[in-house]
């Protein structure tokens, strides 16, 4: 049997499961609520698809997009859609990741982690311009400065010196 029989066999018994259980009140979902896990579903498949061809890194960004805004979309439906206005950056988030994916996966082209970090790095902008977050962004600088400064030391420390004074 391959193993895209075996993945839908396993997706149609949970379904199955799930809405022989809503259908005798064991569980209640409206379809208005559960939408999103469709998206999820695509997004799975196209990672499914990858792992059977991992030459076809395309099915990538598809696979992270569908999954993100899936994850998204559910969290709303859940908890209400006024978190949009704060969720809204993984729609730029999406696509990037979908790049990293695609570069980690793939044979390493150095092309893709412009789009990948130009994406998830503004993205990652707007999402941290939220709640006040932003103030604090001369941490990162700290932080750079202080990991250039101890791997400036450690290879310093691990050269051999060169060669007798005179």
């Amino acid at each position: 049997m391959k193993t895209s029989d075996m993945v839908v066999g396993v997706g149609l018994i949970i379904l199955g499961i799930l809405f022989m259980s809503e259908n005798f009140g064991y569980l209640s979902f409206d379809f208005e609520n559960v939408w999103p896990v469709f998206v999820l579903l695509g997004g799975i498949g196209f990672w499914i698809g990858f792992f059977q061809d991992r030459k076809n890194v395309g099915l990538l960004m598809p696979a992270n997009i569908l999954i993100i805004y899936g994850g998204m979309f559910l969290y709303c439906s859940l908890t209400g859609w006024e978190v949009m206005g704060t969720l809204w950056p993984l729609f730029l988030i999406g696509p990037g990741i979908g790049f990293f994916m695609m570069y980690l996966m793939g044979e390493r082209e150095k092309g893709l982690l412009i789009p990948a970090g130009i994406l998830a790095g503004i993205g990652l902008l707007f999402f941290l311009s939220h709640g006040g977050v932003m103030r604090y962004w001369p941490v990162i600088l700290i932080g750079i400065g202080i990991y250039l400064v101890i791997k400036h030391y450690l290879k310093k420390q691990s050269s051999p010196p060169d060669g007798p004074a005179a």
